[in-house]
């Protein structure tokens, strides 16, 4: 081209584009208006929401690792679901941020590390995958695109996630964020609790147990604060795992000023599982805090491990202290369960269930029972028991063959991720993986009184935390550069 044209050719094409962008502008605008016009207020909002989003979209298939995190903290965002119309698709919305994180994932190829495949989680997490994958053609499901709805929660998402985070360039300071994200929605959703239990209750709340949520909620005129989470089940649990988290890194941490706010932090939490009035979720506590000290390896450890649960739990188990005191009364009651009515009506569920089951060795079909069998096939007898356990309703849906080869898993889980941490020589690192391990351990040994490893964020969590400590040894240290990782 000659360059004394160069410079109008230039120009030429400037002009044209910010013609071309002025006319799409004002198409834009008269379309945003018209929307508002149109839709109102929810017109406006969705005017605001749609450039959001696509610009969110663009940014995890740029940067995946983001859309991990948008992941995690919209997990907790979730439950503020009953403040907002019933139609609104949050679970859709999550479902989308996780499979452009995948996608995200594979169009970065190049920095991603494909070996970390070759780790015997993916191995464990694919043949349950497999299993509930042949699920769908179930010949006893009564209604085939029911396994859809909960297929993401049994096996999917952890898969997806499995992948997101192998292969992904995660680093120790991941690790940190991701953990103080979780203690920080933690530390928030117990002032909700607070909140609800000591102040008051906001308006879709009390909409929610009139709906029937007070049938559960609210026991003998007392409050089970449930914050903003699906039910008081999930975040009594929840609040007992992030207060073992605590508790752990209370014991494990050389700094006074850390001990000191790990310890504030974690009787915040403790008294947020109180409120929650949710007795089995002392059972994250109970198996979780021996798994700690078996891991740690540490006779000290240990003996005032010892030292310091045997007095407390001498005094639930064999006193009545503080029965005056509603929340500790429901705390002990967690030690008695012969003597709790519903405990006992689980057990006859149970063995109505037994008998159902007996010839149906692969169970009724993926989304038969729960939320999904009450909404796609409420006549069958598998949605009119209560699971009121994760494991009796995988148990009811994929059957024995299925419930063994899940508890399988998360025995080969913490195998796994028991080996890999005691082969592991940075001691910063053994802290935060033990802690998630025995965490893990104590959801894991809860889900059976509450169906809580399904729902969200306990399910984002686990799924995360899962990978995290089973392939952990990719962030470890040689022994010499040990002492840069002190605290």
């Amino acid at each position: 081209m000659n360059l004394i044209n160069r410079p109008f050719f230039v120009f030429d094409q400037w002009r044209c584009n910010s013609w071309f962008f002025s006319v799409l502008g004002l198409l834009i605008a008269l379309m945003a208006g018209w929307v508002i016009g149109t839709k109102g207020v929810l017109g406006g909002l969705t005017v605001v929401a749609v450039p959001m989003a696509i610009c969110l979209g663009i940014g995890i298939l740029v940067q995946p690792k983001f859309g991990l995190f948008l992941y995690v903290n919209l997990s907790f965002v979730i439950g503020f679901a009953r403040f907002l119309p019933r139609d609104t698709p949050m679970g859709t919305g999550l479902d989308a941020i996780l499979l452009l994180s995948l996608l995200g994932t594979f169009l970065n190829g190049k920095q991603m590390d494909w070996k970390q495949l070759k780790q015997p989680v993916l191995w464990v997490l694919i043949v349950w995958l497999s299993y509930t994958i042949l699920e769908y053609f179930n010949p006893e499901a009564p209604h085939r695109p029911a396994w859809f709805y909960n297929v993401r929660s049994f096996s999917l998402s952890w898969f997806f996630i499995a992948i997101i985070v192998m292969v992904n360039p995660i680093s120790r300071k991941d690790i940190r964020v991701f953990i103080t994200i979780w203690l920080v929605w933690s530390f928030l959703a117990a002032l909700w609790a607070f909140k609800q239990q000591y102040i008051r209750l906001e308006p879709a709340e009390l909409a929610w147990l009139a709906e029937g949520g007070a049938r559960t909620h609210i026991l003998w005129g007392q409050l089970r604060s449930f914050s903003f989470y699906s039910d008081a089940g999930q975040f009594g649990s929840e609040m007992a795992g992030v207060t073992l988290i605590c508790l752990v890194l209370f014991f494990e941490r050389t700094s006074w000023l850390h001990r000191i706010a790990y310890l504030i932090l974690g009787v915040i939490l403790f008294w947020g599982f109180a409120v929650s009035g949710t007795r089995g979720a002392l059972f994250v506590i109970l198996p979780g805090y021996p798994t700690y000290l078996f891991l740690s390896r540490n006779l000290m450890n240990i003996v005032r491990g010892i030292a310091v649960a045997a007095p407390i739990l001498a005094l639930l188990m064999f006193t009545s202290i503080g029965d005056s005191n509603y929340q500790i009364f429901r705390i002990r009651s967690a030690l008695r369960p012969t003597e709790d009515a519903s405990f006992l009506v689980r057990l006859e569920n149970q063995e109505k269930l037994s008998h159902y089951l007996k010839k149906k060795p692969f169970g009724a079909g993926i989304g038969t029972s729960s939320g999904a069998g009450n909404r796609f096939s409420p006549n069958h007898f598998a949605a009119q028991i209560p699971t009121d356990s994760w494991y009796v309703q995988l148990w009811i849906e994929t059957g024995v063959v299925g419930l063994t080869l899940y508890l399988m898993m998360l025995v080969g889980i913490i195998l796994i991720g028991t080996y890999k941490i005691w082969h592991l020589n940075d001691p910063r690192l053994i802290t935060l993986m033990i802690a998630l391990l025995a965490e893990f351990v104590g959801i894991a040994t809860v889900s059976y009184t509450n169906p809580i490893l399904g729902q969200f964020p306990t399910s984002t969590i686990i799924f995360i935390s899962s990978i995290l400590f089973t392939t952990c040894n990719r962030w470890d240290t040689p022994k010499h550069l040990n002492y840069a990782n002190r605290n």
